[in-house]
Order: structure tokens, then sequence, then C-alpha cells
């Protein structure tokens, strides 16, 4: 049965969602799920614009189907080749062996590694600038190479003002009936999840996104179409999703609040971060967050990285080194670039307390990440008479965070 969506007199949303999948990219976890979206103009010429993810592709298929009535598919325009898009891409062709694929050279490079198939005469190449007309819609090609694969562009449609976006300004979380952000209370309930699928999928390339943006500061957007999650048709709120994205790309914190993250074996390193806590709790700090690394995936801890200005590493010493789900987290936000943080280090160790030493190395390595010098070395359990050392950490949290 379809279930497409008309979004104007001509476009139809023809994407589907997956409730079933645990795993983004076999990595990540949904545990609501994950849209995506396929559109379709039926104009003089019908175009395509991106597939999906073979999960749902009888779905996809079906609303295609529905829609064409028996005409030609005359363009399927390929915004980027990953998978979860392009997957039936190779069913397409096979079933509309007249369609002509619309995308650059990378992507026909790419069409090539994943399908063996005769595409001589059926392919379109385009470059930054270029035009394609389907009767009363123009679309123009924008390159945005590496947000976040190398063959990425986006697309522009004049008549309506729809910037389709690729994998830019979309988010995990399955559709349910509301295809728009206006339907949903997005802030409350999905930007969390667009910030972790950010941070985590495209978020070591913020200048390639940076780029995009300028990009797209030319253009005159009515409505954003991206290939995961809602799409938006009111103005502000377009220009309150690209702000967002223009902070995650300059690494900008949103918000200047304070995360502990803290790993402890015996519970003695998660009392001394909950000690800190407290007391920066009666020094009028707000929002604190607390995450046990061990327990929160780490998908979860990058986004709030990227979220709050202030950092706080609480790591048992494990083999010499840091505990290894700390070291996992530190790892990753050095892999996505994270920078222009503050941090502050409190490290335990029965006999050889080295976490510390390790994790401000790793900080220090990293791009504008100031570390705060008053760490606490914890030997075992905190004792009294750091009581007065843990003060003055809180004490420089909190002043920095009012510096902010």
């Amino acid at each position: 049965m379809h279930e497409e969506r008309k979004i104007t007199e001509d476009l139809y949303w023809i994407g589907a969602s997956d409730r079933r999948l645990t795993k983004f990219e076999n990595c990540f976890p949904i545990p609501t799920g994950v849209s995506y979206n396929s559109y379709l103009f039926l104009d003089q010429k019908t175009v395509l614009l991106d597939t999906v993810d073979q999960s749902v592709s009888r779905v996809f298929f079906e609303n295609l189907e529905y829609l064409l009535d028996g005409h030609r598919l005359d363009y399927v325009i390929v915004n980027h080749m990953e998978p979860d898009h392009a997957a039936t891409l190779g069913e397409l062709v096979l079933r509309y062996p007249e369609v002509t694929i619309v995308g650059n050279a990378k992507t026909f490079q790419l069409i090539r590694q994943y399908f063996e198939l005769n595409l001589q005469g059926h392919l379109l190449e385009v470059k930054e600038g270029d035009t394609l007309c389907s009767g009363h819609h123009t679309f123009s090609f924008v390159m945005a190479a590496m947000v976040h694969w190398p063959e990425v562009m986006v697309t522009y449609e004049a008549m309506d003002k729809i910037l389709f976006s690729a994998d830019a300004f979309g988010t995990f979380g399955a559709l349910s009936g509301n295809l728009f952000a206006d339907e949903i209370n997005f802030e409350a309930e999905w930007l969390d999840e667009a910030r972790r699928y950010y941070a985590n999928i495209v978020g070591k390339y913020g200048i390639q996104v940076q780029t995009l943006l300028n990009k797209a500061a030319g253009l005159d957007i009515e409505m954003l179409c991206p290939l995961h999650g809602p799409v938006f048709r009111v103005r502000k709120k377009i220009e309150w999703y690209i702000d967002k994205y223009s902070k995650w790309a300059t690494y900008r914190p949103e918000d200047i609040e304070a995360v502990i993250f803290y790993s402890s074996v015996y519970g003695n390193t998660e009392n001394a971060a909950g000690l800190l806590a407290g007391m920066m709790a009666d020094l009028k700090v707000k929002h604190i967050k607390m995450y046990d690394v061990s327990v929160t995936d780490v998908s979860y801890l990058v986004s709030e990285a990227f979220r709050a200005s202030h950092l706080i590493f609480a790591s048992t010493t494990y083999n010499g080194g840091i505990f290894p789900a700390m070291e996992t987290l530190l790892l990753d936000l050095k892999a996505h670039n994270l920078q222009n943080r503050t941090a502050a280090v409190i490290e335990n160790g029965s006999w050889a307390p080295t976490a510390g030493k390790k994790i401000t190395e790793m900080l220090t390595g990293m791009k504008n990440i100031t570390v705060l010098p008053e760490s606490i070395t914890v030997k075992s359990s905190l004792q009294e008479s750091q009581r007065e050392a843990m003060q003055k950490l809180a004490e420089a949290i909190a002043k920095s965070l009012d510096e902010g």
C-alpha cells in the first residue's frame, strides 16, 4: 500500500521509516528509528531525488509506481551515494531502464563500484552551477564534497525555492505521519537527535560544512528537504536550524554549561565526580549533566561535547592508562575535530595514577582546548583533606562558566 506525502502541487515525499534497525551504520544506536527520504517531481519530465535503503525498498517502489501511474521516470538525481540512500539505485535502473542518472564524476565512480550496470547513454554529469530543466522546475547543483562523502552535492529547485540538502540538516528518528518540522515539537523532541546525527556523522568536516553554508547563504530557501528526518518549510525555523549548523560547524558551543564524564570501577571516582557536581551547584551553576561513560553510548557523549562549553573528565587509571570507555570518548572527540572548549580533569589510581596526565595530553593535542590547572588526583578514594582542592576546582569551573 502506497504511503506517499504531498509537499507542493507536484512534489511528493516517497520515502519510508525503519523502526527495526538498532544501529545506524552498524555503529550508532537509534532507539527511535530513522527515516529515509526520497522526493519525486511530477513535471513535464519526472524527476526523482535520491532513493532509499534496501530495508524499505518495498514501500519506496510502491510509492514510486503509484505516483508515476504508468508514466516513464525521466531523471534520478543522486545527491549522495551512501547505501542508505542509494542501495536501491540498481533495482531502480532495472525497473525503469529509460531513466537518466544525474550526478557528478565522483558519483559515477561510486555507482560503478557498487553496481555492475551498463549505463552507457544514461548518465548526465553535472558540475557546480549546472542546471537541469524538467518543464516548470529548474534544478541547479551545488557541490558539497565531504559533507560527508566526497561525491556529495545538494540540489536547489528555483521555482519553489527548495534545497534538497543530502545528509546536511538530517536527523535520527523515524517519521510518524507528520512530515514537516512545524507539525512536531522539533526543538524539544528532535534537536538532541539532530545534534547527535551531526556530531557523529558530519562533525569531523566542519570546514566543509562551513563552505556549504556559505554557498547556501546565496540561495533563497523557503523549504529544506534533507535525506533523513522532517522537512522544514517555515523560513524562521530554517534560519534557526542553519544557525545551529553554523555553531556546530565552527565548533562553538550551543550552551555555556558543564558536562561531567566519569568512569568508575568501584564507585570512588563516581563519588568524586558527584561531590564536584554538588559543589558546583552550591555555587549556582545550573544545568549540570553527568554521564557514566561505561553506560551511555559514546555517540550521545560526543553530541553532549558538541553542545556544552565546559567538559570535565573524571577517570580511573586502568592498566597504566585511561579507563577504556573514557579513552574511547576522548579518541572520538579528537576524531570528530572537537575544539574551542574548556576542560577539567580528575584522575584516580590506587598506586600509580596516570590517567590525568594522559587525558591532559590528549586534550592539549586538540585545537583550542583550555585545560584548567586545578586538577585533582584521587588515590583509591577521595579524602576529607582533598575537599578544599575539590572546592577550588568547582570555583574555577564556575568562574570560567561566568566568563564564558
